[in-house]
């Protein structure tokens, strides 16, 4: 745990129909509670048996939690720049009793090891800039397998954005979901 306990919550979900719980800190995307966007996602995700995935960006953890809890043959690997939110990863896969995760400090990709995914999943920040979305989906394709799948979930006021993006770089997008705050978006490298 780290030195100041009292900045540390912990709370009970439930994600895909399991049990999670969930300890986080101030500075993290959404502590309280994992987000609205999150959770729809989480529960749109196809993941099979054996798939190997990808969260990217991964905070504290709730959707490689998921992805991982959901397929426990899967392999899942979270990575995160920010090295507070990879050691919460940490405590979580740990405290959810996983086996199957792979949590380490990468931005993006660059730290990734050579690894091709069936599946990678984000919730975007809507702040970091156009340029780094594409970098993000260029990467994406990179390290994909063939028919991986990339899910995205952002405000719904990027989904125009994803869409050109997603056919500019895959050839293809799938507005899976879209509710009046956020869009789950798929494109398949083909």
């Amino acid at each position: 745990m780290t030195s100041d306990k009292q900045s540390e919550m912990t709370f009970e979900t439930k994600l895909r129909g399991f049990d999670l719980t969930f300890t986080t800190t101030w500075g993290l995307f959404s502590p309280k509670a994992v987000d609205t966007g999150t959770q729809m996602l989480i529960e749109l995700l196809e993941i099979e048996q054996d798939d190997t995935c990808l969260d990217l960006g991964c905070g504290y953890g709730a959707i490689g939690v998921s992805m991982a809890k959901c397929k426990e043959t899967a392999d899942v690997y979270m990575v995160d720049k920010d090295f507070v939110a990879v050691e919460y990863a940490r405590k979580n896969v740990k405290q959810n009793q996983l086996s199957n995760c792979h949590v380490l400090l990468s931005n993006g990709f660059s730290h990734l090891p050579e690894v091709q995914f069936d599946v990678i999943a984000s919730n975007l920040p809507a702040n970091v800039g156009k340029e780094l979305l594409q970098k993000f989906f260029i990467d994406a394709k990179r390290h994909l397998k063939q028919n991986g799948r990339l899910y995205v979930v952002t405000i719904s006021g990027l989904r125009k954005f994803i869409k050109r993006n997603f056919m500019e770089v895959f050839g293809n997008y799938q507005k899976v979901k879209q509710r009046n705050t956020h869009t789950v978006a798929m494109a398949t490298l083909t």
